[in-house]
């Protein structure tokens, strides 16, 4: 078995007497894609929030890269690898594409933003920037600005930015909501070039994306793992068929 880059322990999460995290343990192998599932309320983005730093637990343990990271500050997660992709883009809408990445190769290096600097027309921060944009699919929107992309577009953009701060572990919310099917495709491709390369965890409502990445899936229902193995077992798996996979979105 691989050596896992991320661990959690028996994470409980509570609001008021809705526990929205009951119990989770589970665990990320180095430079696996795992998949978290399961209906709405099923408390996931509250897990990924967990693991971000957005949401401290009220009980339990995460263990990332070796290290205790539970009551560690988001930036500081991001500091030692972790990047959250969220569900709603977080890009500047009024710079191009290529200075959004610029800025944020800039922030890795310990930089503070320098917004009148234009530090996009510096090598050292265009280079690397235009490599992820590459990575990402969309080096040949570079110079357009960033909030005259298409939903697809920033989706893959803002993936960028994550990759961009040097990861390696990367949370992904959702990132085909709100695309159409061609869009989808892309992301999906784009994820398909990703995966082995970066440690992935994936929360996604689009199954036929799910099962076609994934090497590992966990299935969360009412906050608790109900399943966690390989996609073609999780699929057969009759607690999931009737919890999950039987209903129509999630």
């Amino acid at each position: 078995m691989a050596e896992s880059l991320l661990r959690l322990e028996n994470l409980r999460k509570s609001y008021g007497a809705l526990v929205v995290s009951d119990d989770v343990t589970l665990d990320v192998e180095t430079g696996e894609l795992h998949a978290v599932i399961g209906p709405n309320g099923a408390g996931k983005t509250t897990l990924i929030n967990q693991i971000s730093g957005l949401s401290t637990p009220d009980a339990g343990m995460i263990v990332f890269d070796g290290q205790e990271i539970t009551a560690l500050s988001l930036h500081e997660r991001v500091r030692r690898g972790l990047a959250r992709s969220f569900q709603i883009t977080s890009i500047l809408p009024g710079f191009s594409v290529l200075d959004n990445v610029a800025l944020a190769v800039q922030a890795r290096s310990g930089s503070s933003f320098r917004f009148f600097g234009n530090p996009a027309r510096e090598r050292s921060l265009t280079e690397p920037a235009m490599g992820f944009l590459h990575q990402v699919g969309i080096d040949d929107r570079a110079e357009m600005q960033a909030g005259l992309l298409s939903h697809g577009e920033k989706r893959q953009l803002e993936l960028a930015l994550a990759l961009a701060t040097a990861p390696k572990l990367l949370l992904l919310d959702e990132p085909l909501a709100g695309t159409g099917h061609e869009e989808a495709a892309r992301i999906v491709e784009t994820l398909r070039a990703l995966k082995g390369r970066y440690t992935i965890v994936l929360v996604e409502h689009d199954m036929e994306a799910v099962f076609a990445l994934a090497d590992r899936v966990t299935v969360l229902v009412y906050g608790r793992v109900i399943a966690t193995g390989a996609p073609a077992d999780v699929r057969a798996n009759p607690e999931v068929r009737s919890a999950y996979l039987g209903e129509e979105t999630g």
